[in-house]
């Protein structure tokens, strides 16, 4: 699988993000693990969007922003892949790729 395909099938819900880490861990490609990150970022953040989400009001707009925000930067990031760019999501994304580099 090329790192292009790798960094797809990461976007495809949580196993196909554990099928990227899986293929990617045998033979590293930067391309892929790039995604793999920015993708486990953004999951983090739909997780976020779940926990703030208990606190009345206040939470429940926190997590709506984070819920949507979380929507956008995938979509965001799923085109970049299948355009073959490496792109990181608006205000977060450096974030991603520095507190992940170990992926």
């Amino acid at each position: 699988m090329d790192a292009k395909t790798k960094a797809i099938v990461a976007h495809i819900t949580l196993i196909g993000w554990i099928v990227a880490i899986v293929i990617n861990s045998n033979q590293k490609e930067e391309f892929a693990s790039f995604y793999i990150r920015q993708y486990l970022g953004i999951m983090l953040m739909f997780f976020a969007a779940g926990i703030v989400g208990i606190v009345p009001v206040i939470g429940w707009i926190t997590a709506v922003v984070l819920w949507v925000g979380g929507v956008v930067f995938w979509v965001m990031s799923l085109i970049s892949a299948i355009q073959g760019e490496t792109k990181e999501v608006p205000l977060v994304g450096k974030y991603f790729q520095d507190w992940f580099k170990g992926m």
